[in-house]
């Protein structure tokens, strides 16, 4: 149990300053560490638990403002998405998750890392926004990975780091509010979960405040360079646990 506590909490640590820093990716970096130990019913809780209390503080220290017009689209499209994922979650196999998991980290963190060179997306408006939210939320179902295609999405579309971060945001906040209260109406949340939900709430509150606070001053690149490699480290590792026993099956 021990032992258990300490990975918990380690995953938070890191991606609370992640989330903090970013203004997304907490389920991403979290699970990086919790899908090795971790149950994914509980894995998933917790991440959502974790990045929706990290949007909470991002919204009380970091205020960036929003924009309704571009915001709706993705909110309406992830409100759509959420129960589907939230539908996935009891079916969900733990190979299949890391190799799910894996394969997301393997394509999506090298893509955001060489965003900056890839050519600015004008195309879809308002239409693609919302099957992008709708993209989010299902990955929101899944474990609160809502920021993910979003914040790559915008970056696609050229928005500079502000705008990004306002959208992702608080698109964060809404869709990991609808998703925990899923979970809680749904029965995936349980009394047995209640205190690594504290161990995660304490563990992440200084590093998010710490990530927070040197939000303004890095340097964007050297930020995204460190931890999209990192996170596709973790993402080649996973497949590697899972491709070969999904193989085994297969066989």
């Amino acid at each position: 149990m021990d032992s258990l506590v300490m990975v918990v909490a380690l995953g938070a640590v890191v991606a609370g300053f992640v989330q903090g820093l970013s203004g997304f990716a907490y389920g991403l970096v979290a699970m990086s560490f919790w899908a090795w130990t971790l149950e994914p019913r509980l894995a998933a809780t917790l991440a959502v638990f974790g990045s929706l209390t990290g949007q909470i503080i991002a919204a009380v220290t970091v205020r960036r403002g929003f924009d309704v017009k571009a915001l709706l689209p993705f909110v309406l499209g992830g409100l759509v998405g959420i129960p589907l994922g939230v539908a996935l979650l009891p079916r969900m196999d733990m190979d299949w998750f890391r190799l799910v998991l894996g394969s997301l980290l393997v394509v999506w963190c090298p893509a955001m890392l060489f965003a900056k060179h890839l050519p600015k997306i004008t195309a879809g408006g308002r239409i693609a926004d919302g099957v992008v939210g709708m993209a989010g939320g299902v990955m929101g179902g899944l474990g609160g990975f809502t920021g993910a295609l979003p914040t790559l999405w915008c970056t696609l579309r050229g928005l500079e780091k502000d705008a990004q971060r306002a959208i992702v945001q608080n698109f964060n906040l809404s869709m990991l509010l609808v998703t925990m209260g899923t979970y809680l109406a749904s029965g995936i949340v349980t009394r047995s979960m209640l205190p690594m939900f504290g161990v995660v709430a304490v563990a992440m509150l200084v590093p998010t405040l710490m990530g927070a606070r040197l939000y303004i001053g890095i340097s964007e690149m050297a930020f995204r360079k460190i931890v999209l490699g990192l996170l596709t480290a973790s993402g080649v590792a996973m497949l590697v646990a899972s491709v070969p026993k999904l193989l085994a099956r297969i066989v």
